[in-house]
């Protein structure tokens, strides 16, 4: 299986890193797009290692923008396949950069926004060694009834959503955390006011605190 083609910000101190954080982007974005988080973020968190993947798919007649799986229904069976063989991608993904830098899903976040929101929170927690944590934005889990039977771990799960957020609803992110709470998650969350469908600034910096603060050092 082809490995995901990734963006690369190596720690900020320039030693071994302690961490890896593997940051998803959302539907017609690309590594680049979302790296600019990790770009903020390192700048704290210095001793972490960012890969930031490009989906394994195109957006159709666009030659910069992917995508994990296509618009319109998660649930048709064509966006389940798609679904599926992204998140076996992104396993093989995580292996392969754990495996790299001789560290272990203790040392791991994954992280995204939007779909990438949703393909991280659907592959760690099918991870059968837990992660130290997920963190999203703008995402939920895409069949809390699937994904029931499929937990293998529970990490620290971070959520970020905006209240005026009109391509994932907030009703999403109050499903997510409704489910998360019911299965007993060390769960973080947050709806950010006068925010629709993006990462705010505060958004980011709330994450960079919790990261820094609670996880990483």
């Amino acid at each position: 299986m082809t490995l995901l083609k990734t963006e690369i910000l190596e720690p900020i101190n320039k030693k071994k890193p302690k961490q890896i954080i593997i940051l998803f982007h959302g539907y017609g974005g690309n590594g680049k797009n979302i790296s600019l988080l990790a770009n903020f973020w390192r700048k704290k968190l210095s001793s972490t290692l960012f890969y930031c993947p490009h989906a394994p798919m195109k957006c159709r007649n666009e030659k910069n923008k992917f995508k994990w799986f296509s618009e319109g229904n998660e649930n048709s069976i064509k966006n389940k396949l798609q679904i599926l063989n992204s998140v076996k991608k992104i396993h093989i993904f995580i292996d392969n950069v754990l495996k790299k830098n001789n560290l272990s899903e203790k040392n791991l976040v994954l992280g995204g926004f939007s779909q990438g929101c949703m393909l991280a929170l659907e592959a760690g927690l099918q991870r059968k060694n837990k992660i130290k944590a997920i963190i999203g934005y703008s995402g939920k889990i895409i069949d809390t009834k699937k994904i029931s039977k499929k937990i293998k771990s529970k990490p620290k799960i971070i959520l970020f959503h905006g209240d005026k957020d009109t391509i994932v609803l907030p009703k999403f992110y109050a499903e997510t955390k409704k489910f998360l709470l019911k299965k007993n998650f060390d769960i973080t969350t947050k709806l950010l006011k006068n925010c629709d469908h993006r990462i705010p600034s505060l958004g980011a910096n709330l994450g960079l605190d919790l990261l820094a603060n609670e996880m990483l050092l």
